[in-house]
């Protein structure tokens, strides 16, 4: 298993990848926002997402979207893990793990400590992984959309 940043040529992969992390979770992106954010990928802005592949047997098997953004409650930036996606066959493996230090270590490597995310309530088998890995803050999420 290999980590990398996407390469021009993963775009189909990392639209296949996508696609089944947003169809888990029941919802669509129009065209325009695939597009955008694959841009803003490769674009290397500082406060641009960022991606990385796992990769098995050169075959991209899952990805792990993150953004690094601004606080007003710390001189450093904060990480938000936004997507974080294994194909179903290969869950159970440590690849959600290994991708999350990933993101921790990239984090690290440019002075941030803290790395948060959000799960739904009933993605039970993310949950059992996120709570061996990370503290519960206890935070409730509203949204205005």
């Amino acid at each position: 298993m290999e980590l990398r940043v996407p390469t021009r040529k993963d775009e189909g992969d990392w639209r296949r990848l996508w696609t089944a992390y947003l169809d888990f979770y029941e919802t669509k992106v129009p065209e325009e926002v695939y597009r955008t954010t694959w841009e803003r990928i490769h674009s290397g802005g500082e406060f641009e997402p960022k991606c990385m592949l796992a990769v098995v047997k050169t075959q991209p098997v899952g990805l792990v979207h993150y953004l690094f953004h601004r606080t007003c409650w710390s001189p450093a930036n904060n990480c938000y893990l936004q997507d974080l996606y294994v194909e179903p066959d290969l869950r159970g493996t440590g690849l959600g793990r290994v991708l999350i230090e990933e993101v921790k270590r990239e984090a690290n490597a440019v002075g941030v400590t803290n790395v948060y995310w959000m799960t739904h309530e009933t993605n039970a088998t993310a949950r059992k992984l996120y709570d061996r890995v990370a503290r519960r803050t206890g935070f409730i999420e509203y949204d205005l959309s």
